[in-house]
């Protein structure tokens, strides 16, 4: 190491060719914060993590690991091999993904799930309930988000969706594709009818060479046209990038303001940056990631200075380093009103579970569709007016822009997966971290996740 070479703290990782796990160190150099680990079989490997401002070691907020209520494994093989989740675990469920088909109407470059690969069949309903069941065991209900696969494939969406509702689970997301709400507007008025409360839109640009190149086909007419049947429906969208440098990281800005165009229907963009899981082209270089501060950084640019990064904190719910969100207002006069703020690494540490009840409610509340009501901020009105009218907007043209590095063998933190909100319910009725249930080694083997075949 050179004199400006630091190693900032220790942890542990994985190999990223045979999953042993390993000791690992956080080191910085010049400005940029690499994870470095060693396996004894593979040999060294460094990984990109941070790069940048906002500093590395200013983002962080303080918080108090709290166990599951239930845990469905046992400590054994130590993490990331018992996950269930097990008593090791540092954080409560946010989030529950249902994988209910892994069935796929595209054959994406980027796919967390390598979908369409030698599905299995569908999970029937009988199926879907025990697994709500299982949540509501954990300590539920909790935030659920229907996936696959693409889930809007099973024609009995709806009723899925209804079952989700008649056993309490008040927030139903759907990660989507948007293919089919851009062409059965009947669909999706019976999903919005059955309980969907809001709608997580692949959206990768505003241009067809970027769909081109991500997804292998023309989809961006596709995409506007779902949108604006979530709007007839009254559904709430948020619009979900994957963000691959130099196919799409110049159309951040672009996104945003497409975004912006279609409040109050369209509550945020959520950002997520790629990460090599599941299926993708070739195993990444450092100049294949972007990592979150350079998002934040970008936002501000491609708006122009707009958007600030100063506006942009790290998630209370999560790890820290996994996430960032800023929470906006948009003004009749186009200006975008910041109510979030970094103030840095201080402040009062929050209990875990705490953080994760406060992420349920801001999802539900701000990324559902608001009822509209015609209001005008007419200063001659007087101040109570003024007020009244200024609460009422507040309520519809609210706007979150966040992003989500997801972690892969190359950059897995096994401290930042312990701190994992985000679950996903395995066929074997367990609650798997996220980045856990994807993760796939150098050949696309998986630890948790059935890969019946690999397809590059």
């Amino acid at each position: 190491m050179s004199e400006r070479d630091l190693i900032l703290s220790s942890t542990e990782s994985v190999c990223p060719h045979c999953l042993r796990r390993l000791p690992a160190h956080r080191l910085r150099q010049g400005d940029q914060v690499y994870l470095v680990k060693d396996c004894p079989e593979h040999g060294p490997v460094k990984t990109l993590l941070w790069q940048g401002d906002p500093a590395y070691q200013s983002w962080a907020r303080p918080k108090i690991p709290s166990q599951p209520k239930v845990c469905f494994t046992e400590v054994s093989k130590g993490c990331p091999f018992d996950c269930g989740l097990c008593p090791d675990h540092r954080q409560h469920s946010c989030t529950v993904l249902l994988e209910i088909t892994q069935r796929c109407n595209l054959g994406c470059n980027y796919c967390f799930a390598d979908a369409g690969t030698s599905p299995a069949a569908d999970p029937d309903r009988a199926t879907i309930k025990d697994w709500f069941d299982q949540i509501l065991l954990a300590g539920g209900p909790y935030n659920i988000q229907l996936s696959g696969g693409e889930p809007t494939l099973r024609d009995d969406l709806p009723e899925i969706i209804s079952l989700g509702k008649s056993l309490g689970f008040n927030f139903i997301q759907l990660n989507t594709n948007g293919l089919r709400l851009a062409e059965d507007l009947s669909f999706v008025k019976r999903c919005q009818q059955a309980g969907l409360a809001s709608v997580f839109l692949q959206f990768d640009g505003t241009t067809d060479d970027i769909y081109q190149t991500l997804r292998g086909r023309d989809l961006f007419k596709q995409k506007l046209a779902a949108i604006e049947h979530c709007r007839q429906c009254n559904l709430g969208v948020v619009l979900v990038p994957t963000l691959v440098p130099g196919v799409n990281s110049q159309q951040i800005g672009a996104i945003i303001d497409l975004a912006l165009s279609y409040l109050p229907t369209v509550r945020g963009v959520h950002f997520q940056p790629v990460s090599y899981f599941g299926r993708y082209p070739e195993p990444p270089a450092d100049c294949d990631r972007i990592t979150i501060p350079a998002i934040i950084r970008q936002i501000e640019q491609q708006s122009g200075g707009r958007i600030k990064t100063e506006s942009f904190k790290p998630p209370g719910c999560e790890n820290a380093l996994c996430s960032f969100h800023g929470n906006f207002l948009l003004m009749p006069d186009g200006e975008l009103r910041s109510w979030t703020k970094h103030e840095g690494c201080c402040g009062t540490a929050e209990r875990a579970e705490e953080g994760a009840a406060k992420a349920r409610s801001f999802v539900a509340k701000y990324w559902t569709a608001p009822q509209v009501k015609t209001v005008s901020l007419n200063t001659s009105a007087g101040n109570f007016a003024l007020w009244d009218a200024f609460i009422e907007r507040a309520k519809t043209h609210t706007f979150s822009i966040s992003g989500m590095a997801f972690q892969d063998a190359w950059n897995l933190d096994l401290e930042r997966l312990r701190d994992c909100c985000i679950h996903v319910m395995s066929p074997e009725n367990k609650l798997i971290p996220f980045c856990a249930y994807n993760l796939t080694d150098s050949q696309g083997q998986a630890l948790y996740r059935q890969v019946t075949q690999r397809c590059k």
